[in-house]
């Protein structure tokens, strides 16, 4: 077997032209943010239209990786190859996913027309990775015609999904809160469709009806109520054509907005990102801040001013 080629130029070729172990090596540059990163996804860049991203969000323990593989049978009988990157949490001792991939889509493992990643959060709020957006990038580039992604177990607030999908899936379940209750919360503000899955649990009949009077209080927002069991594939081929038809509603003119809008809002948070790990780095080495952390400490300094000493020292006050 070749090695990879180590130029980002000729690795961006291979990925283009399918190669898994090529895939692979462009996700993991991404993620270690090896030296040559932002050369491979300029190459892979204007490769990455075409393929439909759907982003799949709940809470914890709401079966968000059976969901997805589920969905993966579902595309693959369709006759259509789907990549798929899954967030889950990380280590505190290696940063690495803590589940990984070795305990999902076992069946998947010898189809070529399927691809799966997981990665770590590293403590990134809003359920996903940094490097999320663009290994589904990756995934695009490599002419997938379906890329799933998944995120963490999420909370009320963590709706950084709505900017790297075209449709958003939140599954909810029997016993997983109020439904009046989290019909306000953020997370309910992006999806295209519910999810409620584990529909053979006790309870399922008052929580369908909590959750269809929340949904029909603004009518014109309310997104798609499917009920699905993953295990047996009992609703699967519905939510699907529901994710379809919403796709096909909502037009190249919106998903494009969305996507737009989407690759705004996450350039923000990487350049914050950076600057916040500029800052830190500034902490630890900068004599100068240290000392005005002293002057924080003794309370002759406010935090402002320090922060404002950061922005000066990191470039981010010329």
């Amino acid at each position: 077997m070749a090695p990879l080629p180590s130029d980002p130029a000729a690795l961006a070729e291979l990925v283009c032209a399918g190669d898994r172990r090529a895939i692979a090596r462009a996700i993991s540059w991404i993620e270690d943010e090896h030296s040559s990163a932002g050369e491979l996804v300029a190459a892979l860049w204007p490769k990455t239209d075409g393929a439909l991203v759907v982003g799949i969000t709940g809470p914890p323990g709401v079966g968000k990786s059976t969901l997805v593989g589920a969905l993966v049978r579902e595309v693959r009988n369709a006759g259509q190859t789907v990549g798929v990157v899954a967030v889950d949490p990380s280590s505190p001792f290696t940063q690495g996913a803590v589940l990984g991939d070795r305990v999902r889509l076992v069946e998947h493992d010898t189809d070529d027309g399927v691809f799966f990643r997981s990665m770590g959060s590293r403590g990134r709020l809003g359920g996903v990775a940094e490097a999320t957006a663009l290994a589904s990038a990756v995934l695009r580039a490599a002419r997938f015609d379906v890329v799933l992604i998944e995120t963490v177990g999420a909370g009320q607030s963590d709706i950084r999904i709505a900017d790297m999908a075209d449709i958003v899936v939140l599954a909810l379940q029997p016993g997983s809160g109020d439904s009046v209750q989290a019909i306000k919360a953020g997370v309910m503000e992006i999806p295209d469709i519910v999810a409620l899955t584990k529909i053979d649990l006790p309870g399922v009949d008052m929580f369908r009806s909590e959750l269809r009077l929340a949904l029909s209080i603004d009518p014109d927002k309310a997104p798609r109520l499917v009920e699905v069991s993953a295990p047996n594939q009992t609703g699967i081929d519905e939510l699907w054509a529901a994710v379809v038809s919403c796709r096909e509603e909502l037009g190249d003119a919106a998903i494009e907005a969305r996507r737009q809008g989407g690759l705004e809002r996450e350039a923000v948070a990487a350049a914050a990102t950076r600057a916040g790990a500029r800052a830190q780095q500034a902490i630890d080495r900068d004599p100068a801040i240290q000392a005005a952390l002293a002057q924080l400490h003794a309370g002759t300094l406010d935090p402002l001013a320090l922060a404002q000493l950061l922005e000066r020292h990191t470039g981010g006050d010329a």
